[in-house]
């Protein structure tokens, strides 16, 4: 299970996503590892590169469930459970992801009969 933090150097909100993650893998009962990728630098995968800052990937896929875009320097604005806006994914959708990728019949949006 890869998980990936895409970010621009910049970024004000990359903190708060790298503790989210973290808090997120405790919650999860995973142990912590994930690859960070300035998206802006030569050597990281030009799949980072579509994905406004800061993004988390699990498995290839946004937390939040947006695709790429046009690779344009964006900051990203979550929505939490609660309806309020933040600049990182809350833990609880972190988890989520992390979850449903350890799941046997894999993240929760592909499940059968969902």
């Amino acid at each position: 299970m890869p998980v990936e933090l895409i970010y621009d150097l910049d970024c004000p909100n990359v903190s708060c996503a790298r503790a989210a993650l973290l808090k997120a893998f405790g919650q999860a009962g995973i142990p912590p590892a994930w690859t960070e990728w300035d998206r802006r630098s030569a050597d990281s995968p030009a799949h980072v590169q579509g994905y406004g800052s800061p993004t988390i990937l699990v498995d290839g896929r946004d937390v939040a469930g947006i695709t790429p875009g046009d690779g344009a320097s964006s900051c990203r604005l979550y929505r939490s459970g609660s309806g309020a806006f933040a600049g990182a994914p809350d833990v609880a959708q972190i988890a989520r992801a992390l979850l449903g990728s350890h799941s046997p019949l894999g993240p929760p949006h592909l499940m059968p009969g969902t």
